[in-house]
């Protein structure tokens, strides 16, 4: 068993979320960003300054991704959509998913091409419901469907694999990509089963050595495999329903990890500031920053 740290870092925001999610830096501006899905808020936070923000929004959303320094891509229930960073004026750029109301984004993330991963799942997390979409300005081809509840979508650092997983089947897949594209080259194998593990494979995101950082949902803890697939360590968090991590820092040499207080009340815990809040893990990683969303 892979040695568990205890937490050393410190709370980057104590505020209470239902459900933290989506987390993205832009060095540009030594900014973190998160949503609160079910909130419909995007939550902002300068770190130099320690200065807060938060947006609310017209919809569920849930992936964020820098476009230019004027605009950003948002995923949501609705589709996605250019947001301008000064004013938070919404534009539709497509619908990834018509024709599913009951549906909602979940995970994603920019490939090095500029595409864009999206997720979906059905807003009670019905069986099946959702699917993984590849996004390229604005052209949308389905990858996966069949899926419940889509996490951990991040890419190898040469762009040449993708991982991904349904929780609820809770097992680590690997794809080989054309890392021009970020379109699957082959079939996805599973790289990590942990269909036994009480603790569920949410977010990742992957450093410069090929490390997957994932973090637990249900186990308070962010874990980083090596590219074959080897537990290497466990780093504790206190919010027990640990969602995603970021790679946050002028030199994308910190971890950003939110959290939920959404069914800590199942597991005897109180929705207190650390079930749900916005944490810095302490540690040194080395780390990469999220890609633009390219526009032709």
């Amino acid at each position: 068993m892979a040695t568990l740290h205890p937490f050393t870092g410190k709370v980057l925001d104590e505020t209470a979320l239902q459900l933290g999610e989506g987390p993205t830096y832009d060095a540009a501006t030594d900014t973190a960003w998160w949503f609160n899905i079910l909130g419909k808020e995007l939550h902002e936070l300068h770190l130099a300054s320690g200065r807060k923000s938060v947006h609310k929004l017209p919809f569920i959303a849930s992936v964020l991704a820098k476009v230019d320094d004027d605009r950003q891509l948002i995923a949501s229930e609705n589709g996605l959509f250019l947001r301008q960073i000064a004013t938070g004026e919404l534009t539709l750029h497509t619908d990834f998913e018509p024709g599913k109301p009951a549906n909602r984004s979940n995970d994603g993330r920019v490939h090095a091409s500029g595409a864009l991963w999206i997720g979906t799942m059905g807003k009670s997390a019905e069986d099946g419901a959702g699917g993984i979409y590849h996004v390229a300005n604005g052209t949308v081809t389905t990858l996966f469907d069949n899926i419940s509840i889509p996490n951990s979508i991040c890419f190898s650092p040469d762009g040449a694999i993708a991982y991904y997983t349904d929780t609820r089947v809770n097992k680590l897949m690997r794809v080989a990509v054309d890392p021009s594209t970020g379109l699957p080259t082959g079939k996805p194998s599973v790289l990590v089963d942990a269909s036994d593990d009480d603790a569920g494979i949410d977010g990742s995101v992957c450093d410069k050595n090929g490390d997957i950082w994932n973090a637990k949902w249900g186990a308070g803890r962010v874990a980083r495999y090596n590219a074959n697939g080897q537990l290497l360590e466990q780093y504790a968090v206190p919010g027990l329903q640990t969602t995603c991590p970021a790679f946050i820092g002028k030199a994308a040499n910190r971890l950003l990890v939110t959290s939920a207080f959404d069914g800590t009340a199942d597991a005897g815990l109180s929705p207190d500031t650390m079930q749900g809040a916005t944490f810095d893990l302490g540690i040194d990683v080395n780390g990469v920053h999220d890609f633009a969303y390219r526009l032709a």
